[in-house]
This record gives C-alpha cells, sequence and structure tokens, in this order.
C-alpha cells in the first residue's frame, strides 16, 4: 500500500490506495517537477518575454492608428438597463458595458464623424438578468435591430456600407446568435442586420455559424480587483497538481447528461473523481483563487459554450490552462501564444487525461510558467479601470487597427442594399 503526501492533493486529505504503476509514474513526475521547481526558484528566473511577432502585437500601441465615434444613444439601450440590474457590472459578460465606458474617454475617440474609422454602438445585449444572475437573450435581437434602425435613420455612416464600418460588443453564450443553447443558436444564426459589421465577441469556435470569419475574439469579463485582491506571495509552491471547481453535470439543462459540454465534464469526473492528483468538485470555495494559485495545471473544459472566465482566472494566477474544448478560437490568438503558454486535450481524450498532464517534460512546464508571469499576458486578458497599456480593451483596438485601412468595396453605390431587414424569426420583428 502506499501513502500520498497530503502536499500533493492540495486541500484534499491523504488516502490509501493500491500500488501500480500508473500511480508511481505520476508520483516520479511530480517529484521530478518539484525538484525543478525549487532550482527554478532559487535562479528567480521568474518571466520569459514572448518571442516574435505574437509579443511585438502584444505590446503594441494604438492609439494614433484609429479613430473611433461613439454614437450617443438613448440611455435605454445602456444606462437606464444597469440602473435596473447593476449585477450587469459583475458578470462575465460585462465587457459591453467596461467598453464603452472606456471609449468615453479614450483617446482614440473622435467627435467628428467624418474622420472616424470605426463606429460604435453602445448597447448592452446582455444585461436583462434572471433572479439568478443569467443573461436572457430574447430580447436582445429586438433591442439591437432597433438600435441600428435609430442610427440609420439618424446618422448617415451606417447607411453608405450597411455595418461593415461599424463595430458592437455581443459577449452572449454564442455572441449575436443570441441564445444560451448551440442547436438553437446554430438555428437562428447570427442576427442578419449585423452579418456586415465586426463583431467583439466571447464566443469562438471554428467552422461555427456563430463566428464570423472578421470577429475579434476576446476574453470574458472577470474582476479585476476582486482577483487583485487574492493574490498570494509568488513563492508559495504549487502542491496542487490538476485543479477544477465548476459542474459536471447540468441536470437542469441536461436531465440525461450527454449533452452539456459534450460530455467532457461528465468524464473528467467519472474518470478521475478518486485520482489523488485530481482536485476537481462541484464546490466553489472562498480561497478558490488562492488555490488556482497554489495549482500546476488549472482545468478549462467547455460548457454549455467553449469559452469560460477559468481562462482568464488561470492566465493571471499563473496556473497553466489546460483547454479541453474542439475548434475554440481564443482571445486575441495572434498576441497570445496559447500553444505555448496552455495545454490542449481533445475532448475525445479526457480518459487519458492523467497520462498526458504527467507526460509533459518538465522543462516544457516551466517555461510555460515563466511566460504566464510575464505581467503583459496577464493584463490582456483584463478589463481594469481604469484601463491600463496593454490590456484587453487595448488588444481590442489593435484588432480594429489591423483591419485599416478598410477595403473600398464596403461603400455601397447610392440606392444599392445588401442587407435583409425582415430576415430572421417573426419574434425578432417585433418593436422594442
Amino acid at each position: 500500500m502506499l501513502s500520498l503526501p497530503s502536499s500533493f492533493l492540495g486541500s484534499k486529505p491523504s488516502h490509501t490506495y493500491p500500488v501500480d504503476m500508473k500511480i508511481l509514474s505520476c508520483l516520479s513526475a511530480i517529484l521530478l517537477f518539484l525538484f525543478f521547481s525549487a532550482s527554478f526558484a532559487e535562479q528567480n528566473v521568474r518571466t520569459e518575454r514572448i518571442s516574435g511577432s505574437a509579443g511585438d502585437v502584444l505590446e503594441d500601441n494604438p492609439v494614433g492608428k484609429l479613430k473611433v465615434y461613439v454614437y450617443e444613444l438613448p440611455s435605454k439601450y445602456n444606462k437606464k438597463l444597469l440602473q435596473k440590474d447593476p449585477r450587469c457590472l459583475t458578470h462575465m459578460f460585462a465587457a459591453e458595458i467596461f467598453m464603452h465606458r472606456f471609449l468615453l474617454s479614450s483617446p482614440v475617440r473622435t467627435r467628428n464623424p467624418d474622420e472616424a474609422d470605426w463606429f460604435y454602438t453602445p448597447i448592452y445585449p446582455t444585461c436583462d438578468l434572471t433572479p439568478t444572475g443569467l443573461p436572457l437573450p430574447f430580447k436582445s435581437p429586438r433591442m439591437m435591430r432597433s438600435a441600428i434602425q435609430l442610427i440609420s435613420s439618424n446618422w448617415p455612416y451606417w447607411n453608405r456600407t450597411e455595418g461593415a464600418d461599424h463595430f458592437f460588443v455581443v459577449p452572449h453564450d454564442f455572441g449575436a446568435c443570441f441564445h444560451y443553447q448551440e442547436e438553437k443558436a446554430i438555428e437562428r444564426g447570427i442576427l442578419p442586420l449585423l452579418q456586415r459589421a465586426t463583431l467583439v465577441q466571447t464566443f469562438g469556435q471554428r467552422n461555427h455559424v456563430c463566428l464570423d470569419e472578421g470577429s475579434i475574439t476576446i476574453p470574458p469579463f472577470a474582476p479585476p480587483q476582486k482577483m487583485q485582491a487574492h493574490f498570494i506571495p509568488p513563492d508559495i509552491p504549487r502542491s496542487i497538481f490538476v485543479y477544477f471547481r465548476g459542474l459536471f453535470y447540468d441536470v437542469n439543462n441536461d436531465p440525461e447528461g450527454g449533452y452539456y459540454a459534450r460530455g467532457a465534464r461528465a468524464a473528467v469526473w467519472e474518470n478521475f473523481k478518486n485520482n489523488p492528483l485530481f482536485d476537481i468538485s462541484t464546490d466553489h470555495p472562498t480561497t478558490y483563487y488562492e488555490d488556482m494559485q497554489r495549482a500546476i495545471f488549472c482545468l478549462c473544459p467547455l460548457g454549455w459554450a467553449p469559452w469560460s472566465p477559468r481562462l482568464v482566472e488561470a492566465v493571471v494566477f499563473g496556473c497553466i490552462p489546460v483547454i479541453i474544448a474542439d475548434d475554440i478560437v481564443l482571445p486575441f490568438a495572434d498576441a497570445i501564444p496559447w500553444e505555448e503558454i496552455g495545454v490542449f486535450v481533445a475532448e475525445k481524450d479526457v480518459p487519458e487525461l492523467d497520462t498526458i498532464l504527467t507526460s509533459i517534460p518538465t522543462e516544457v512546464i516551466l517555461r510555460k510558467q515563466r511566460l504566464l508571469a510575464n505581467p503583459s499576458m496577464k493584463r490582456a486578458m483584463l478589463f481594469p479601470q481604469p484601463a491600463q497599456p496593454g490590456d484587453a480593451f487595448h488588444q481590442i483596438l489593435n484588432g480594429l487597427a489591423r483591419k485599416l485601412p478598410h477595403d473600398k468595396s464596403i461603400y455601397l453605390k447610392a440606392g444599392e442594399k445588401e442587407l435583409n431587414w425582415t430576415a430572421g424569426p417573426v419574434g425578432d420583428l417585433k418593436p422594442w
């Protein structure tokens, strides 16, 4: 019989297990890791700059490269929604609110629409919450149509391109498809009136109807001040091998199982709930942020959508993200070298997760940790107040600047129309 040291188990108690080669292999990998980790700490080599063009893009300054005109809309599209429910400021879809606030005082803002490169419509389509704090998407299409009708009637700029030089922040689960269930989101497709606009969205999955080719994929909102309040000293050892807190099954919305997370989270639980290397649970302790800083790997599996705030939390807290979401398009992929800082595991390979992670060479783990320790990496994932150079706001602007200059083909001839204003479900056509 083999008793595992509690330092490997995080907050779990020690347990006794029969000796087998798989557990011995795991222990050998961790002991080797801890040896190198101690050496690494002694050398005080804490960070590593991202090499090549990715590092240059991450540290780029978009100021002076574009001008953005912010439409002034009636408060019913933004501020009144927030006054009605201040919870919208803290949920993971809040980028739509903070991007608006950022642009109002940003040096890229112009008050002369004739010199603008981009036009921004400040609308909060996710700020319609259930009592439990989940955003309802059902009013969003009508709200969006109403706002577009307003700007197209009161300003000439939408009509000259039908939105091709406009961008919208749409942080719903499946972006501008406006539904939280994938099948229904696919059935809806992107709102027809937004099909020429640039969409700034958290949803990203290759070859998916809800991700337009020109979209900018961003991280979900995670409260920067709250996270910073939970930082622990960097020299505290990472004694948890694999960490995860969250649902494995969604019995309310997927009572038969297998549909939620395409079965990937269920596979994590069924295969590793008793594995001493895995600290996984549905509990969400008050020490959640501290625990992530004590972990080597943090699981970031898909849920109903492929993305989640865990990705942001893992990067900010230096925990190597284990990304389990086939075909995911990650935030700011041209600036953040996800292949170098994370581990990608195919959904079908979840049962082999322990073997995959314990097989990663120690020097590879250490390099990932050095890259994650780079402050520029953490800044790029956050929407701080006030804004900081290189943060998520600036990464969005960088993405917009790299789309300039606009191709002349986006400008329509007099009387030319491409969008169908009557397309889409009948319910979307009702006044908002």
